[in-house]
């Protein structure tokens, strides 16, 4: 399955005052100027109603799944060769994943080299990923099936150990084949199939009756396999999206960090150290929270992680600067993190690196600036490529990301319609090679992505529209 941990997944959490190991701490810091009109922080219950996918809590409510096989601890620990150093296929800080060999017919553990090769995770008893999202796995993947979503065959619970067993993609990640030395360069035309592969996926989960948001779209989630057909793996974080008249999913704050949209990381508020600056900004936070208190010390900060319904005001004392991170999640979020990706596509950069200068150190800040500018785009062009690239296709792919990543959620295309561009611009029309200096004229069939059980999106639609420019910035139905 190549490497499906990622040790920079994290949350933001008040208990924890210490940096996890490994883990890249969210935290939102903002000036006064950015603090929301509106500081209410919407009661949210994590019951779901009947027709979505529950939050389980215990092994007790993993849903039965005809699909899975509960896999006792002995015949993991037969099928990996009691789970030998060689046999590690990756690991993070909630666990490892090792190699496997079953029997593809009865599921039971094989001689290595023989059968079926699987991969097996394995979950730290106390790991970072936890239990609640090894729970929430099991359950996403029991119950959702598709061509982009990597296939879940099993999962074991027995004392403390609990372990998920996957279908095997042999050539690892996108992150593996984007970053990591030694990998061949992937060629155009292969980043725009993996780009489609992950789109599929996400259009999947976004369109299907009961709404899913995956939360954590990056590059080391999106696995290969044997002909680089993409698929997403890790739903420890999905979440069930909005149902009846709400609009979002108010959430405690998860993800990566360079990934995650603005509008789920930077609800906060932010105290100056002048009390008569600050005192609007106390009296409009008090009205809606006022149960618990906080006081801190001259240039310490805190960072205060809100359960769904509960509420605070905050005590002034001397310099205060506390930030409160409220998700506010919604399927649009995904769009953007896969904007982010996508970039990384283009470019062949991480979407954060701090081996970088300034705003180079932001894939997204970095090249906004280039994204709709024809004779500028080349600047941010991986240079492995070798400029093998079709000129209006690259463009068309640069636009689109610009319009994933635009700083209103409203204004962000749906994943059909980004999965849509980007069938187009793998077809004949885009393919071939354009020099930088013709004029291009974007023409984007607008199509539904794949339904449930369904391997391909349907037909386009007659007549449809392009995708609108990112400086018209429309709203979207």
């Amino acid at each position: 399955m190549g490497n499906c941990l990622d040790s920079s997944a994290a949350k933001v959490d008040s208990t924890q005052s210490s940096h996890t190991p490994g883990a890249s701490r969210i935290s939102s810091r903002t000036s006064r100027s950015s603090v929301p009109s509106s500081l209410t922080i919407p009661s949210y219950s994590e019951k779901s109603s009947s027709e979505c996918l529950p939050t389980p809590r215990s092994e007790g409510e993993i849903l039965s799944s005809p699909n899975l096989k509960a896999f006792s601890f002995n015949e993991l620990k037969n099928a990996t060769r009691n789970f030998r150093p060689d046999s590690v296929l990756g690991e993070g800080g909630f666990g490892c994943v090792f190699k496997g060999w079953i029997d593809e017919n009865t599921l039971a553990a094989s001689k290595p080299g023989s059968g079926m090769v699987v991969a097996v995770k394995k979950l730290k008893p106390e790991g970072f990923q936890g239990h609640k999202e090894w729970l929430t796995e099991v359950n996403y993947l029991g119950q959702l099936h598709h061509p982009n979503l990597v296939k879940l065959i099993g999962y074991c619970v027995e004392g403390e150990n609990r372990l998920l067993v996957y279908e095997f993609m042999p050539k690892g990640s996108l992150e593996n084949h984007l970053f990591r030395r030694g990998p061949q360069p992937l060629s155009w035309a292969v980043r725009v199939k993996v780009a489609i592969g992950a789109a599929r996926g996400l259009s999947f989960l976004h369109d299907a009756k009961s709404q899913v948001i995956y939360r954590d779209f990056k590059a080391s989630n999106i696995l290969l396999d044997a002909e680089f057909n993409a698929k997403l793996s890790d739903f420890g974080l999905a979440k069930a999206g909005p149902t009846g008249d709400r609009t979002h999913v108010s959430t405690q704050v998860m993800g990566t960090h360079g990934y995650a949209a603005p509008e789920y990381v930077a609800t906060v508020i932010v105290i100056s150290d002048d009390y008569a600056d600050a005192s609007p900004f106390l009296d409009q936070a008090s009205s809606t929270m006022a149960k618990l208190f906080y006081y801190v010390q001259v240039g310490e900060s805190l960072t205060v992680n809100i359960s769904p319904g509960s509420s605070f005001t905050v005590k002034y004392y001397f310099h205060v600067n506390i930030a409160v991170d409220v998700g506010r999640l919604t399927a649009k979020s995904d769009v953007y993190s896969f904007g982010v990706v996508l970039l990384e596509l283009l470019s062949g950069r991480r979407a954060v690196d701090k081996t970088k200068v300034g705003v180079e150190q932001n894939l997204a800040d970095w090249a906004k600036p280039y994204l709709n500018d024809k004779r500028k785009l080349f600047r941010i062009m991986d240079t492995k490529l070798g400029g093998q690239y079709p000129q209006k296709g690259a463009f068309i792919a640069a636009n689109l990301a610009l319009q994933c990543l635009s700083p209103e959620a409203k204004v962000r295309p749906r994943m059909s319609e980004v999965l849509a561009t980007l069938e187009h611009i793998e077809s004949p029309k885009c393919a071939a090679k354009n020099s930088r200096s013709e004029h291009l004229t974007v023409q984007t069939p607008v199509r539904q992505s794949p339904m449930r059980h369904h391997h391909a999106p349907g037909t386009p639609t007659a007549g449809a529209s392009p995708l609108p420019s990112h400086h018209q910035s429309p709203r979207l139905r």
